[in-house]
């Protein structure tokens, strides 16, 4: 089944129609975007069960963006009437627009060209198998707690298990002199974490479950409870890893980690604009590995950061940033490429309709290769495979990167020895760590359980994935 159209935003239409023709009466561009978003979170363990709504990623809301000839304006606001327009009109040509006429000094006005608007007209839903809004949240939560008390059942040891979901439903209108274009998109996750205790010693083990689609996923949920729970028991058996460089295999989600944070917020090309990124001066030259080949992109999976458009109605793309260990391009939102003469790679996204839009990534993974992960395994004398990301930070000025696993497997002459290491704390200077990948499987996988912020705010979905890969990695 499709996602549906929303009933709000097709009431609101004809009104930003009008609106929208009213501005460029005075603009020679404008456009509109609205959205209308509902998004729940689910979460059942001994501490309590919680049903609430996602403050940040619900909300109704318009904004609208005008081109004076020089520079861009934008003005958000959550309601719409016929009788409103005169007023959302004003606020934009008197309030808004002459604010770049008291500037403080020091700070100068950018000229900028006006936005191409190409004709297009879209109107696209994802798909999904089970509507959560239909399933309700009374089911949803009594599958949950059935998850969670068959975790605590698992064995004497287990101190907690808690599982999780968390869904959006959102539609978006972008509305401009040439361009009528709608989406409706469904994502959702899930989460299973069982924690575990011998004496003193506390250790826990997750999984994260993602799709574009509805909670069909805690199907998926089910069938893994038994595995978590016996993983979260295996790590009390581990113990701290001796510091040093290991050749390494890394699980997709671990490859995924290191794609978002090597080359992630390395390539935002707003990045680029304040010379905080190192990746600026490499374009066209090896960063990587010639096994390695790169993309992003809200069309290039269907994943959690899956969409058609984005938020500045720029149609979503699938980008190769890095191409046979080559540094192609980076990626960017429309005024980013303005100023850097590029084209916009549609990255341009906001973490709501009252927030400006920045280069964010979307879709991030690394390309498969030919290997199989039994091989990969097979061809290490001393060293492991790294499981179970946990979080990860960059520093794109000076490419270094560090990222937290819960579990390192011990392999010794090709071969798993059951010894496990916990926790893994993986660091690196990025283009040694990708130009030490020699091995990559042939199969891809990708997760969008996450978010990812600008710094500390503007949190938007992402998902990254990829292949095994083998490389020579720093672990402590």
């Amino acid at each position: 089944m499709k996602v549906k159209s929303s009933h709000y935003l097709k009431e609101a239409k004809p009104f930003l129609k009008e609106l929208l023709n009213s501005l460029l009466e005075h603009y020679s561009y404008a456009s509109i975007l609205a959205s209308d978003s509902k998004a729940m979170i689910y979460s059942v363990s001994k501490q309590g069960t919680v049903i609430s709504e996602d403050d940040i990623l619900s909300g109704r809301g318009f904004v609208a963006k005008v081109y004076d000839g020089k520079s861009y304006g934008e003005y958000s606001f959550n309601e719409i009437t016929k009788e409103g327009i005169p007023g959302i009109l004003n606020k934009i040509k008197y309030s808004l627009m002459p604010l770049k006429d008291y500037l403080p000094g020091g700070i100068s006005e950018s000229e900028y060209p006006v936005l191409p608007d190409d004709p297009k007209t879209l109107k696209e839903s994802t798909e999904y198998i089970q509507d959560p809004e239909e399933l309700g949240d009374e089911k949803i939560i009594a599958l949950l707690s059935k998850l969670c008390e068959e975790g605590l059942a698992y064995n004497k040891k287990i101190l907690d298990c808690s599982a999780g979901c968390r869904y959006q439903q959102y539609h978006k209108l972008f509305l401009s002199k040439n361009k009528d274009m709608e989406q409706n998109i469904l994502w959702t996750n899930g989460s299973l974490m069982v924690m575990a205790s011998r004496s003193e010693e506390i250790k826990y083990f997750f999984k994260t479950y993602s799709n574009l689609g509805g909670t069909e996923l805690l199907g998926e949920m089910e069938r893994d409870l038994k595995s978590v729970a016996f993983t979260a028991l295996e790590l009390l058996e581990s113990e701290p890893i001796k510091p040093g460089e290991y050749d390494c295999i890394c699980t997709p989600e671990v490859t995924g980690m290191i794609a978002h944070e090597a080359f992630g917020h390395g390539v935002e090309m707003d990045m680029f604009v304040k010379d905080r990124a190192l990746a600026r001066k490499y374009i066209g030259k090896y960063v990587a590995s010639p096994l390695i080949t790169m993309h992003d992109g809200a069309t290039a999976a269907k994943e959690t950061a899956t969409y058609l458009f984005d938020d500045e109605g720029v149609l979503s793309q699938d980008t190769v940033i890095i191409e046979k260990g080559i540094l192609k391009r980076g990626i960017s939102d429309s005024q980013t490429a303005m100023y850097l003469s590029s084209a916009p790679t549609g990255n341009g996204r906001r973490e709501s309709y009252e927030r400006k839009a920045y280069t964010r990534m979307t879709n991030t993974y690394f390309e498969a290769g030919k290997d199989k992960p039994e091989d990969m395994i097979a061809s290490v004398q001393y060293g492991f495979l790294l499981e179970n990301a946990r979080s990860g930070m960059e520093d794109p000025k000076n490419w270094g990167i560090q990222c937290m696993v819960n579990i390192a497997r011990e392999i010794k002459n090709g071969k798993l020895t059951g010894r496990i290491y916990s926790p893994i704390v993986l660091t690196g200077y990025v283009p040694d760590l990708l130009k030490s990948i020699s091995m990559i499987s042939d199969t891809v996988e990708l997760k969008g359980s996450g978010f990812c912020g600008k710094g500390y705010k503007e949190w938007v979905k992402v998902s990254d994935g990829g292949p095994y890969i083998k490389a020579r990695i720093r672990l402590g």
